[in-house]
């Protein structure tokens, strides 16, 4: 409790946008069950809608006058603290028109009526107050209880805060980027608005690998950082979604996975980058210029950053003539680190006709291999374009 006694129950979500981002928010669909044309008018389906505005008779005189209903001579005079809508010219037009409806029961007041085709927009704006919408945060409290099965962490955004927001920018296939990640609420929504309306919406998660306190419940609960509890809920969120909808149908195709990058340093050594530096007497040291710590996930990786290539592509393992090969997209790059590379393997990659092509420098069995690969690739498979890290 405030020490005015007023509680403060709302926050804020700040949103901006560069350029044209689809003209703003989506809003809401507009029900159209209250549309109906029961007097076959070709304009078709129509409602009927107040005739006045909120304004005085002082404050729009030219507004402020007795209408008439032309078949009936009945008078229905101006309120003075709510005039009609139209100047009298713009009124006898509309009467002209049929877009003013007189009732039979002429105790009642006229109306005017709006054609559904004639809407601005088939959307009701976004309001700013979302709590018809959205859940409070013990709503947020209460997910990370039941995923994480504790109070792993504090002042997490609403599940349903996110899938308000997210349809509101986004198409059911678009990116959705959260660079203060925290608990990954925002991939937890994005995954649960798939789930329910079978879209292919992505997420990427950033986060700083924060310590926890190690008085918190989540260290206690064996998280040494916010970006592990944010792949914890990721990893549970998605399997809780695929059980609590497993009677619906396409469940099986909800993509739940996820891959987890981290900042680090170059794969290659300072010789990779700076030949010129390194004297003679070391050049033994420098055959291989790979860093002895990286595994050939680290330096696939490094080669799909260097070509550009999509870090989201599935990626596949296979064994060809005793090398591990690491298809990314099926057929567009091929990679393969081991060391010991020779003719036959290289023949028996070929064939398989991938896009790109990549090998550890280091890694082929002779200089021989080395300089007859491009021949090897040129015979068998042309159109592969080939690198050496």
């Amino acid at each position: 409790m405030a020490d005015n006694n007023v509680s403060t129950d709302h926050d804020y979500v700040v949103t901006y946008q560069k350029g044209n981002l689809y003209g703003g928010f989506t809003g809401y669909s507009k029900d159209f069950k209250r549309y109906s044309n029961p007097d076959n008018d070709p304009r078709g389906p129509w409602i009927l809608d107040n005739l006045t505005v909120g304004m005085s008779a002082a404050m729009r005189p030219n507004q402020a006058y007795d209408l008439v209903n032309p078949k009936t001579g009945k008078k229905y005079p101006f309120n003075p603290n709510r005039v009609w809508a139209f100047i009298p010219q713009t009124m006898a037009r509309m009467i002209e028109e049929g877009r003013i409806f007189f009732p039979d029961d002429e105790t009642k007041r006229p109306m005017q009526k709006r054609f559904q085709t004639e809407l601005k927009s088939n959307y009701n704006p976004l309001s700013t107050l979302l709590f018809d919408k959205v859940g409070l945060n013990t709503e947020a409290t209460r997910t990370i209880q039941e995923v994480l099965g504790g109070n792993i962490f504090d002042y997490s955004k609403p599940v349903s805060l996110l899938k308000t927001l997210i349809p509101q920018v986004c198409n059911n296939s678009d990116l959705v980027l959260d660079f203060f990640s925290g608990s990954a609420t925002t991939a937890h929504a994005v995954m649960q608005l798939n789930a329910e309306d079978g879209g292919k919406r992505k997420f990427i998660m950033v986060q700083l690998p924060e310590a926890c306190d190690e008085k918190s419940e989540a260290y206690k609960a064996g998280y040494q950082t916010i970006a592990e509890i944010g792949k914890e809920r990721i990893r549970r969120s998605g399997n809780k979604i695929k059980v609590e909808n497993a009677d619906k149908e396409g469940i099986d195709q909800l993509d739940i996975g996820f891959r987890v990058l981290k900042i680090d340093s170059s794969n290659m050594k300072d010789v990779y980058y700076t030949p010129d530096a390194v004297q003679q007497a070391h050049l033994f040291d420098q055959v291989d210029n790979i860093r002895e710590d990286r595994t050939a996930e680290d330096l696939l990786f490094q080669v799909l950053l260097d070509w550009g290539v999509d870090l989201m592509l599935p990626i596949a393992q296979e064994i060809i003539a005793g090398k591990t090969v690491l298809f990314v997209d099926d057929n567009a790059l091929a990679a393969c680190f081991d060391t010991d590379i020779n003719e036959a393997f290289i023949k028996e990659l070929a064939a398989r006709h991938p896009m790109r092509a990549v090998f550890r420098d280091a890694g082929f069995a002779s200089d021989s291999v080395k300089i007859n690969i491009e021949q090897i690739f040129k015979l068998l498979s042309p159109i592969t374009e080939i690198k050496t890290l």
